[in-house]
């Protein structure tokens, strides 16, 4: 099984979209968070505690980070609802940047991820 290997090279969409997200405001304060928050820590103690894809059965999974950060987007922008929080990662380029995603990954899929749920 193992993680879904997430892109965060730049790509030729990146830098096509280089300027314009210089002066993104949002970008900035997602910057500014991810400036703040030390992820690695956090991504320490979910790995450790975090069961899918560690095993050689199975899917790829999406790394626990990844899903995390997926949940506190849903809740800092009301997203109600996991086919909506997918299409605004896929939409919004500070989301992306958020996540460490590459403009060619997908968002973290509603129906192949394991825990992205929020609403029971």
């Amino acid at each position: 099984m193992g993680f879904k290997k997430m892109q965060s090279n730049f790509t030729f969409t990146d830098l096509s979209l280089f300027s314009s997200m210089e002066k993104n405001r949002a970008i900035k304060r997602m910057e500014q968070i991810n400036a703040i928050v030390d992820w690695s820590k956090i991504e320490n103690l979910l790995m450790r505690t975090y069961p899918v894809g560690k095993s050689a059965e199975g899917n790829e999974a999406y790394l626990p980070i990844i899903l995390m950060k997926c949940l506190r987007l849903q809740q800092w922008f009301s997203i109600d609802s996991d086919p909506e929080l997918e299409t605004q990662i896929n939409d919004r380029i500070f989301f992306k940047k958020f996540m460490g995603l590459s403009f060619e990954n997908d968002a973290p899929d509603r129906n192949r991820s394991q825990g992205i749920h929020v609403h029971g």
